[in-house]
């Protein structure tokens, strides 16, 4: 499922999401390069987060491929500054799109139901919960972790527990053609939540993930969930649910 719009407006100038968007740009375009070599392989190596440095279980020169003829090695030393560098950086342009566009459809609600410097607080926190999360189970990894998707996992958990029954639209592949359906958030977004939670069991038991952080997008999520009403302002929240659950008045005549 892929959503495209949701049926929730906002009160407030979504400031802080479209800087947090503007920043992951600026990043993969001047850091690394939009993608091109080999400025990506040395801002994935240099820059990003590898669970081995931080916990200290793999030791420093130790070589890791990223691709044909690209070695990357890694540093002595827990390098605490990449858990927050590691949360601006991507893989590739479709990695970079699908999460600014996540960010974009959920993060100006939950930025709305905050104010700007706790939307702030809130996305960052849940970045560092969900890298953690990842390091803590792959604590040996040399791999080095990019994306900005533990963050925004966070987001979504916050706009699940916020808006569960807002309609979001999205596209649903059946065949060879698109979809669209409306569905309540809740539905949708559970429906990501389980599937990464699977994921995350699958990479446990043995099998290979295919580069995904499934345990930092659990991580993130689980995050948000839990933070979200300590970081949303109490009179949003309660005109919210009044407004959400005010029956409709019929217009009558004089």
């Amino acid at each position: 499922m892929f959503p495209y719009h949701d049926e929730n407006a906002t009160q407030r100038s979504p400031y802080v999401t479209w800087a947090l968007i503007g920043l992951n740009v600026l990043a993969w375009l001047t850091v690394q390069g939009a993608g091109t070599s080999p400025a990506l392989a040395r801002s994935v190596c240099n820059l990003g987060l590898i669970a081995g440095e931080l916990t200290g279980a793999v030791p420093p020169g130790t070589r890791v491929e990223l691709g044909e003829g690209i070695i990357c090695l890694t540093d002595p030393g827990p390098q605490l500054a990449h858990l927050l560098t590691s949360m601006f950086l991507h893989g590739s342009w479709l990695h970079l799109l699908g999460n600014m566009w996540f960010l974009y459809l959920f993060g100006n609600n939950v930025e709305d139901s905050m104010g700007h410097a706790r939307f702030a607080v809130f996305y960052v926190v849940s970045g560092l919960a969900a890298a953690l999360l990842q390091v803590g189970l792959d604590a040996g990894a040399a791999v080095p972790m990019v994306g900005a998707s533990g963050a925004i996992s966070g987001v979504m958990g916050g706009y699940l527990l916020l808006y569960p029954t807002v309609r979001v639209f999205t596209f649903v592949p059946i065949g060879f053609f698109l979809m669209s359906v409306a569905l309540p958030a809740w539905t949708m977004l559970l429906y990501w939540f389980v599937l990464q939670l699977l994921g995350g069991v699958t990479v446990v038991a043995g099998a290979k993930g295919g580069g995904v952080a499934f345990w930092a997008h659990v991580g993130g999520f689980v995050t948000g969930l839990a933070l979200v009403k300590l970081f949303a302002r109490r009179d949003y929240v309660a005109d919210h649910r009044a407004h959400r659950w005010r029956p409709r008045q019929l217009d009558r005549a004089a």
